[in-house]
């Protein structure tokens, strides 16, 4: 009985003698299982969609749009646009002009407009019409010196543009310009077909036709700088004290007397 004993017990087992059996290998199925699948070109297209928001849709249709726009407006107009840069931008996009309005109009005296007929080129191009100064810098290659109407240029010439004598009439007063668009006396003629009654009364109707032409020659240069998208208003020519009295009346300049016809007979009008 003593000898059984000690076989019937039984040992614990070894900590260190024990090893753990290695794990058993997935099945060919269920490694494959495990193994990650690989996305094909539609699962990306889906989880793309999945992941969309109309928002970014939004965002990309109108980012193709502006490029577009951008890109054609460029090719229509040859790079003077708003985004690609223009040479004459209008007045609202001028820092000078946004200026100029707050400053208000400024008032200069004939000798002061004078310096400002171009030939410094770090001051600004001025002319001025009835007494309207107007900044014509945008083109200066008219304007300037060497332009073809440098002659408006640091002055009122406001005589010049009626009469077409740039050089001679470079002057505001206008005293007698109507007087271009009058016929001439012929005694021999005008005696034949008026009496002097009605030769006074032809004559002061001629006058007032001759003066609204003159008004309107005028006026339509005024418009001209008051609306041109290029040119800005300035200010006004100071009117020298006792003017125009303090000058001497000037005769019609030598163009615009050629221009003057002898006065057309009645019935004569139309041949």
């Amino acid at each position: 009985m003593a000898d059984s004993e000690p076989s019937a017990r039984r040992r614990k087992p070894d900590p260190k003698t024990t090893t753990t059996p290695p794990p058993s290998e997935p099945e060919p199925a269920e490694a494959e299982k495990a193994r990650p699948k690989k996305k094909t070109a539609q699962d990306l297209l889906d989880d793309d969609e999945a992941y969309s928001s109309p928002y970014i849709d939004i965002l990309r249709v109108l980012t193709f749009l502006f490029l577009a726009s951008c890109g054609l407006s460029y090719l229509i107009s040859g790079g003077e646009t708003f985004f690609w840069g223009m040479s004459n931008p209008p007045k609202y996009l001028q820092s000078s002009w946004w200026k100029k309005q707050f400053r208000g109009p400024i008032y200069l005296t004939p000798a002061e407009l004078a310096a400002y007929d171009g030939s410094d080129p770090s001051k600004p191009l001025y002319l001025a019409i009835n007494w309207t100064i107007y900044d014509v810098s945008a083109n200066r290659r008219t304007y300037g010196p060497g332009g073809s109407y440098h002659y408006f240029a640091g002055c009122d010439a406001a005589r010049a543009y009626i009469t077409g004598c740039f050089a001679e009439d470079r002057t505001p007063d206008l005293r007698g310009v109507e007087e271009m668009f009058l016929p001439l006396d012929d005694p021999a003629v005008d005696a034949r077909y008026w009496t002097p009654a009605e030769l006074e009364r032809l004559r002061a109707q001629e006058r007032r036709e001759a003066e609204r032409r003159a008004h309107d020659a005028l006026a339509h240069w005024v418009k001209f700088f008051r609306d041109h998208p290029k040119y800005q208003f300035v200010g006004y020519v100071k009117r020298p004290e006792g003017w125009p009295g303090t000058e001497p009346r000037r005769p019609l300049c030598e163009h615009a007397a050629k221009a003057r016809k002898p006065r057309t007979p009645p019935g004569q009008e139309q041949q």
